[in-house]
């Protein structure tokens, strides 16, 4: 067996055996199958696509090229959620405390942001004192202890993927859904949660631009975790608007600290009524959707969700004054109010654009290296559909970058479209995958 008969195969659209994708997996994670060979081959894959037993093969292949973390010391039932990411995207820090609030035990793994999309441990760590880098033993003692626990995810885990992913990064190799499927899932399923909820987004601030493309990465994903013997539900959601009012780190800590409090944006609190209802679900917490959405509503009304969440910073070692007080966040230093110049209704807001003028204001990075603003950022002040009158608040930012003000202004314009009421109201959930 060698790489060059593998990649002309594939080339030909001919299926690789299990032994032919592990040969070439375990030989690049080694360092013995070079980067020009790889790329050709992920190319070939890209233009010749891979079937479904394929894909569970890739999946199981990088899964086993590092550690994979045993919860079996965690008690109760462990759960998970994973977003494709997405442009104001706080739902785990309001999912987690509000599951774990009912009883199940949010034991999750995250990452953090490049470009546009905001990660989650970027935005914990806007909590002073926060810690993510909890050795296992804590990590699962937390969990064991309040429910929940969220920490990043270690080296030993799926390094194949992680060299894999760098090289579809560099030579356009992507947006193969095949590949994004296997990569999402092999991280995944190293962790090991009894059941996982997955928010795949779409729309102009997703990877996933139509929900054709969603269902089709969302169906080989949930069929993934049943290969695996996971219980897995995807939910195909919207990201043609920022999710919520905020983008930035300590911007949407402040905004899901309001959510569990019962006084967060509609779409941010529906989004994660409808994650934890599907996890009460596949744990067999509740009967039916009606039933889990009350159970997970009675306990932000009663405030159980917003202590389990200052639980979870204090026992990560955050300063939980700051969830007492949010007005303690640190902000950048300017502060600039944009207003509108016609009147009308929210047609578009273009969710890539806020990503991107958030990301350069300071609140996101452009490589692994840069070094993230936690104050800076946006609040959209109107939201897809809402009526503005002239002169009317549109959105506010928060940026250290004096000489950047006028052009982000200008690019927050151009990121509204107001004009007529659109004939059909947004929407913010399109299907259920199962």
């Amino acid at each position: 067996m060698n790489i060059y008969d593998i990649i002309e195969k594939k080339k030909h659209g001919q299926e690789l055996t299990k032994e032919e994708i592990n040969y070439f997996v375990d030989g690049y994670t080694k360092g013995e199958i070079p980067d020009y060979q790889i790329s050709a081959l992920l190319m070939a894959i890209c233009l010749k696509n891979l079937n479904l037993d394929e894909t569970v093969n890739l999946a199981n292949a990088m899964l086993n090229s590092g550690d994979l973390v045993d919860l079996s010391k965690i008690k109760g039932i462990k759960v998970d959620k994973h977003s494709t990411g997405g442009v104001g995207d706080t739902t785990s820090l309001v999912l987690g405390p509000l599951v774990a609030s009912a009883g199940l035990v949010f034991a999750k793994m995250s990452g953090r942001g490049l470009g546009h999309t905001g990660g989650t441990l970027d935005k914990l760590e806007s909590i002073p004192g926060m810690r993510i880098d909890l050795q296992m033993d804590e990590f699962i003692n937390n969990s064991n202890k309040i429910g929940i626990s969220i920490i990043g995810q270690t080296a030993d885990i799926t390094p194949a993927d992680k060299k894999l992913y760098a090289l579809r990064d560099s030579t356009a190799t992507v947006d193969n859904i095949s590949l994004i499927a296997s990569s999402i899932m092999s991280k995944k399923l190293a962790v090991g949660a009894d059941a996982l909820v997955l928010d795949v987004k779409v729309g102009s601030g997703a990877f996933m631009k139509d929900v054709e493309s969603a269902t089709k990465l969302s169906e080989i994903m949930v069929s993934l975790g049943k290969k695996f013997n996971h219980k897995t539900k995807a939910l195909i959601t919207s990201m043609d608007e920022p999710l919520g009012f905020a983008v930035g780190n300590s911007l949407e800590v402040i905004e899901a600290i309001n959510t569990l409090k019962g006084q967060g944006p509609q779409d941010l609190r529906q989004l994660c009524l409808a994650l934890g209802s599907k996890l009460l679900l596949m744990s067999n917490f509740a009967d039916d959707e009606d039933e889990a959405k009350e159970i997970l509503e009675t306990n932000i009304r009663n405030g159980k969700a917003f202590e389990k969440f200052k639980e979870f910073v204090k026992a990560q070692g955050g300063d939980i004054s700051y969830i007492d007080d949010t007005s303690k966040f640190k902000l950048s230093k300017y502060k600039v109010e944009i207003v509108s110049k016609d009147e009308g209704y929210v047609k578009k807001i273009d969710a890539l654009l806020i990503g991107e003028i958030a990301r350069d204001l300071g609140a996101g990075r452009i490589t692994k290296e840069s070094k993230i603003d936690l104050g800076a950022g946006i609040i959209l002040n109107k939201k897809i559909d809402d009526f503005v009158k002239k002169g009317e608040l549109l959105a506010t930012f928060y940026t250290d970058k004096e000489k950047d003000i006028n052009l982000q202004v200008e690019n927050i314009y151009k990121a509204y479209e107001i004009g007529e009421k659109n004939k059909e109201t947004h929407k913010l959930i399109y299907k259920e995958i199962d």
